[in-house]
């Protein structure tokens, strides 16, 4: 909205500053942070009011935590959302394609993350929607938006697979594109979803994930920076850097309700949007591979669940004493503010190496 006001700065010069990403995205930090630190406290007393037990606290999980986290309210996500869309909505330029894509993943996951959170407190179950269809849909929902995607990039390289550390080693995947990118959003959303497991342990990661996101796209988006550092420039998307803002902003204001002991969960309504938007994020600049490596604590929580399973399924032993791999942590006697901690340490140093992709090539 704020963008339209660079159409007076032909009159008013101080209007000019709204065509800045930089000083848009900062708007969009502030804005989202103080939207939610202002609507947070009712929220938080309607869901605690309506949720009455809170969220079900699973039974093959820790012991501990059907004592400490017993009766808090979860849906959390909506706080987050609503911040993210109003700042989004108020300070993006709405001319942008690739805002509305990546917007219209992160709401559809966390209609799909609500609906689910909603079955699991009506129903006093950790069961929600099965995992087949909640794949299915998720994996509806990608498809359709990396083929979106790939209508607006241009050329070979809008249906590639861009390798880091190396200037020009791009495969072109062709319509299999959409294949590949359907899995890192679905990934990317379950392996967030996954990692939401302790109080503030997945709401960091996922800003340090959005700063890192947020100045590659910035980078990207711009044709004299992105040959300097020899990445693919891809038109448009510099204007993801405010959406990014939105949700360090949002983030930082949920967190604040989120440190232990949480006030709330973000539940699955958040963490299935957050992890949508920075897949669809990393597929939209060409950077799904970085993804890997940015994101690679969630990556690690996601592979434990795997190996743990297969492993059980196959030999009938496990690999660790509980899955996710925190709760395999929490097993062996690191209190919950060490693994948090310790897990946004881990998020820091890679985030770091994920940008240092950006040079060495």
């Amino acid at each position: 909205m704020f963008y339209w006001l660079t159409e007076l700065s032909d009159k008013i010069s101080f209007f000019n500053v709204f065509r800045y990403i930089t000083f848009r995205t900062g708007g969009a930090i502030v804005t989202a942070l103080v939207f939610v630190f202002l609507f947070a406290g009712p929220i938080i007393d309607v869901l605690r009011l309506k949720q009455g037990k809170g969220q079900p606290i699973r039974r093959d999980g820790p012991p501990s935590h059907l004592v400490t986290k017993k009766g808090t309210p979860t849906m959390g996500g909506l706080m987050i959302l609503s911040g993210l869309l109003v700042s989004t909505l108020l300070w993006a330029n709405p001319r942008s394609p690739y805002v509305w894509v990546v917007l219209g993943v992160t709401l559809s996951f966390g209609l799909i993350g609500f609906y689910d959170d909603y079955l699991k407190v009506t129903k006093q179950t950790d069961a929600g929607i099965s995992a087949r269809t909640r794949l299915i849909i998720e994996t509806v929902i990608a498809v359709l938006a990396c083929t979106a995607m790939m209508q607006l990039g241009r050329g070979a390289i809008s249906t590639s697979l861009v390798f880091p550390f190396f200037k020009d080693l791009a495969i072109n995947l062709g319509w299999a594109f959409v294949l590949l990118g359907g899995f890192v959003i679905v990934g990317a959303a379950n392996a967030v979803n996954l990692t939401d497991g302790l109080d503030g342990l997945a709401i960091v990661p996922v800003m340090i994930a959005a700063a890192t996101f947020g100045l590659i796209s910035y980078l990207a988006g711009n044709a004299v920076f992105a040959e300097y550092l020899q990445i693919r420039y891809v038109s448009g998307t510099g204007e993801l850097a405010v959406l990014c803002g939105a949700v360090i902003g949002a983030s930082l204001g949920f967190l604040w309700f989120n440190a232990p002991p949480a006030s709330i969960f973000m539940g699955d309504t958040g963490s299935l949007a957050l992890g949508g938007l920075i897949g669809a994020i990393a597929v939209a600049i060409k950077h799904e591979i970085v993804l890997a490596i940015v994101g690679g604590l969630f990556v690690l929580e996601a592979v434990s669940v795997i190996v743990q399973v297969v492993s059980y399924k196959l030999t009938g032993k496990r690999v660790f004493k509980m899955a996710p791999i925190h709760h395999h942590y929490e097993q062996l006697g690191w209190t919950e503010s060490q693994i948090v901690i310790r897990f946004w340490i881990v998020a820091v140093v890679l985030a770091l190496a994920g940008l240092a992709t950006l040079k060495l090539r």
